[in-house]
């Protein structure tokens, strides 16, 4: 059999990630390729470091996308700061501040686990109280948004909380940067990495971090080489620093990084604040659809993520068959539950371009129509118009 060019059906992303990809980065992603080091690159990277500087709202000399996905930014984060033998306390309320875990034992750190019920926000009392108990710990680290679950922590109380203990601070801000509202500068975040395919509307791939002052002086002052050749912030700056002395490190992934200077382009142009207030609005409408249809969204109003919705699967659906006929037949993807949720909620995102009230009502659409034909009895016209009424409001 001859194997022939791939071509993808068209869907519409709205699960957990990756999010739908903007036409404007699309087209970017298929201007020339020119080389790693040509001068026009070389200045297309500086103004990518600008961008993402107004994008986590931070001064940062070392802000940069690290050349692979969110969870490379992770371990970017996790072997430049932790050496062996360092304490870490980790807040683990789903399945990404279990990897934090991880990253802290393949670092040789100590890790501390602080642990919260899935579904609920990060503890800052318990925080605390971990710190008190443990006042030789260096590092704390916490998701902002908890992707699994589709919560949101606060970062500026839990930062405020490890900088009242000597800690510097790890947040994982991968569903968060874009879509909700993070002030890396004003909240005092040491070092923070997030990734290109959700509120960024980019492709998977790319994982922006950012690093502070006080973290960079701790990873400079090391005792032992980081433990990953490819990930050595020590290296990696020389490639990603001043023009002047820009060296060779490794050959970037040049026209993802198009994608991801133009999906940024885009959301400069839209303003960050503006995009927080339409993640938010998106979600108001989208919740007035799916309690409509008699759905519950089991996340406490006060800690929910905009762009990333748990949904309860009502007693005795089969919720895989529900996304599967949403795939099938709507082109509609939604996400399953993880770890302690599995086969209790779906996750519905609205992320970057994907969060748009065409979306919104394509998914309530299809969702009521499959809920119907499974006997739910919903009523999918009253649901669509309590979207409509929420987004004219």
């Amino acid at each position: 059999m001859t194997i022939q060019s791939f071509n993808p059906p068209v869907r519409t992303l709205m699960g957990p990630g990756p999010a739908d990809v903007h036409p404007r980065v699309l087209g970017a992603l298929g201007r020339p390729t020119i080389g790693h080091l040509d001068p026009a690159f070389v200045a297309m990277m500086d103004e990518m470091k600008d961008l993402l500087r107004g994008t986590f709202l931070t001064r940062n000399a070392l802000t940069m996308p690290v050349s692979a996905p969110g969870s490379a930014g992770m371990e970017t984060c996790f072997v430049n700061l932790v050496e062996p033998g360092d304490k870490v306390v980790v807040c683990v309320n789903g399945v990404f501040g279990g990897r934090m875990v991880e990253n802290v034992l393949r670092a040789g750190g100590e890790p501390v686990v602080v642990a919260d019920p899935w579904g609920r926000a990060v503890d800052p009392n318990k925080l605390d109280e971990a710190l008190q108990a443990n006042p030789d710990a260096v590092l704390v680290a916490f998701v902002q948004a908890e992707t699994s679950t589709g919560v949101c922590s606060d970062v500026a109380t839990l930062v405020e909380i490890a900088h009242r203990h000597d800690c510097l601070t790890i947040v994982d801000a991968v569903t968060s940067l874009g879509g909700s509202e993070l002030r890396v500068d004003d909240w005092g975040v040491d070092a923070c990495y997030s990734g290109s395919q959700k509120c960024l509307s980019c492709t998977p791939g790319l994982s922006p971090v950012t690093f502070n002052e006080r973290a960079l002086a701790k990873v400079k002052a090391r005792t032992e080489r980081v433990r990953s050749w490819f990930l050595d912030l020590n290296l990696v700056m020389g490639y990603w620093g001043p023009e002047q002395r820009r060296t060779y490190h490794h050959t970037a992934p040049i026209n993802a990084l198009y994608g991801l200077h133009e999906a940024l382009v885009m959301l400069q142009d839209e303003g960050m604040e503006q995009a927080w207030a339409r993640h938010r609005r998106n979600h108001q409408a989208l919740r007035a659809g799916l309690e409509a249809l008699g759905l519950e969204l089991p996340v406490l109003e006060a800690e929910r993520l905009p762009q990333l919705n748990a949904v309860a699967v009502p007693a005795g659906m089969d919720e895989a068959l529900v996304r599967a006929r949403l795939l099938k037949e709507f082109n509609l993807e939604i996400g399953a539950g993880l770890g302690d949720l599995a086969g209790k909620v779906w996750r519905i995102g609205l992320m970057g371009y994907s969060s748009r009230p065409t979306n919104i009502l394509l998914c309530i659409a299809a969702l009521g129509t499959v809920l119907n034909d499974l006997g739910q009895g919903v009523d999918t016209g009253a649901a669509l118009a309590g979207v409509q009424t929420a987004l004219a409001g």
